[in-house]
């Protein structure tokens, strides 16, 4: 079986609280966009994980499509598997490309050995491999709040803009990104936002707070911001804690050929 494991944008995002746990609340809007990797899982004698594309930092055991095999290991008699994973969605760049390929492999075991999960059971999987992985199981626009697992309905559309986005050649860490955070609970929610002000109010208003810390510090990430409103951007951000920044336009926009990553689609 093959499926295709889709990234998504931050529309929005506050650290609102740090928790006893060393974890941080948030809340933002998690947007489903059309980059993707390719995952195959299939049957085999042996359980194997391979991949090809952009290079996977730290050992197989480590892949979150590997660790979700496991993971249903211990409740369920499942065969061994070969899965293979072609990587596209730059790593470590806000889009939760490592999120979606574990959620996928989920689901994709899910229906190839008939495990009958319920969605409520494999997004309960899904937060045992990392707090954006929910998300991915529905795989639909949701207002999100606590670690990034807690989903409430948004009324959103973006269907007919065009997203452009753009991945410096540039690593944040998570430390690093964190570094830079006051927690605080905004004065306006991302929901009311979205739901209620124009998109062309959204720029001063919709905000990541990790472009406060690591603009100064990373200016080439600031600059593809400051490119897209130059280009006409209804709307642009950075997503996650980075360094990927994204812009909404009304129609396909052309962006001249750099040595970052550039993915454009409409929406």
């Amino acid at each position: 079986m093959i499926s295709f494991p889709n990234a998504k944008i931050n529309l929005g995002l506050s650290i609102t609280e740090k928790r006893s746990d060393g974890y941080h609340n948030l809340e933002s809007c998690f947007y489903p966009i059309e980059w993707s990797d390719i995952l195959e899982i299939v049957p085999d004698d042996e359980l194997n994980f391979s991949s090809s594309g952009i290079t996977i930092p730290g050992n197989d055991e480590s892949n979150l499509c590997l660790q979700a095999y496991h993971l249903l290991k211990k409740d369920f008699d499942i065969p061994q598997v070969n899965i293979h994973l072609h990587k596209i969605i730059p790593i470590g760049a806000g889009l939760g490309g490592g999120s979606s390929d574990g959620a996928f492999a989920l689901k994709m075991l899910n229906e190839i050995f008939n495990l009958s999960l319920s969605i409520q059971q494999l997004e309960s999987y899904a937060s045992q491999l990392g707090s954006d992985c929910p998300f991915f199981i529905k795989n639909q626009a949701k207002y999100v709040t606590g670690t990034g697992d807690e989903f409430q309905t948004i009324q959103i559309d973006l269907s007919g803009k065009h997203i452009t986005v753009i991945k410096p050649n540039i690593h944040i860490s998570t430390a690093e990104a964190y570094a830079g955070i006051t927690p605080d609970m905004p004065t306006k929610n991302v929901k009311d936002i979205i739901e209620n002000q124009s998109m062309t109010d959204w720029r001063s208003i919709l905000i990541n707070d990790f472009e406060k810390s690591i603009f100064p510090n990373h200016t080439q990430i600031a600059e593809v911001k400051r490119k897209f409103y130059a280009k006409g951007a209804l709307y642009a951000s950075m997503t996650g804690s980075g360094a990927a920044v994204f812009g909404i336009f009304d129609s396909e926009t052309e962006f001249e050929s750099t040595d970052d990553t550039i993915w454009t689609s409409q929406l």
